[in-house]
């Protein structure tokens, strides 16, 4: 059986469990995929991992497009996604519908789990340095190094987890709040594309076809991404 090796970010891989499968009955390509945050899959195609597919954000993509590691006129964006704030299961869900509600969120939580590597990590960073709340929140924060921040609700380390929305999906046992509000957050865009140095360059492209395709927009809708 033809297998066809997709890197990705974290964000497709609630998504992906389903249209993998699908793809597969379709084709008869198995599709061999791997999950990490977008840093750390930069560095491992940077340190020559074989692959024929990688999903990044936009700006990751757009990086190894630059370093002639991936094939530029094969680059689509897939989906876009939001960073959201999540509680334990049966918690209450605190006002982040507002600046000045989600700071007061903030602030009143325990410990805020966020991750190091991750696009969502990078940008609540930034969000509470420009909040002015940061050092504040990360004397207390449960940074998370790779992974799904919401598992630190489980275990009760945190009070509240952020990340991308269809990576908290992916944790069970927890509840999504919602979006961090949309005036606050730029989308990161998660885009696909072939690896110059792809084996299987065929089941690739056909891969990147169904994944590109109108067909797919209720899997991403139902995993938190928006098409």
């Amino acid at each position: 059986m033809e297998k066809v090796r997709m890197l990705s970010t974290l964000g497709l891989m609630g998504a992906m469990r389903s249209l993998s499968s699908a793809f597969e009955a379709e084709t008869g390509i198995l599709v061999d995929a791997d999950f990490a945050p977008t840093l750390a899959l930069l560095k491992r195609l940077r340190d020559g991992e074989a692959a024929d597919l990688v999903i990044l954000t936009r700006e990751g993509l757009d990086e190894v497009i630059a370093e002639g590691r991936v094939i530029a006129s094969s680059a689509a964006d897939l989906a876009r996604s939001y960073a959201g704030i999540a509680v334990r299961a049966g918690q209450a869900h605190p006002d982040i519908g507002s600046e000045a509600a989600l700071r007061k969120a903030l602030l009143a939580a325990r410990s805020v789990a966020y991750s190091r590597l991750g696009a969502s990590g990078v940008y609540f960073a930034q969000l509470i340095v420009r909040m002015g709340i940061a050092a504040e929140i990360n004397a207390r924060a449960t940074i998370v190094e790779q992974g799904f921040t919401a598992q630190r609700l489980v275990t009760g380390e945190a009070d509240l987890a952020v990340q991308q929305i269809s990576e908290l999906k992916q944790v069970e046992g927890i509840e999504v709040v919602g979006p961090i509000p949309y005036d606050l957050q730029t989308p990161a865009v998660f885009s696909a594309g072939r690896i110059a140095s792809a084996k299987q360059a065929d089941a690739a492209d056909r891969l990147l076809r169904y994944l590109a395709s109108p067909e797919v927009v209720p899997v991403l809708r139902q995993s938190g991404l928006e098409p």
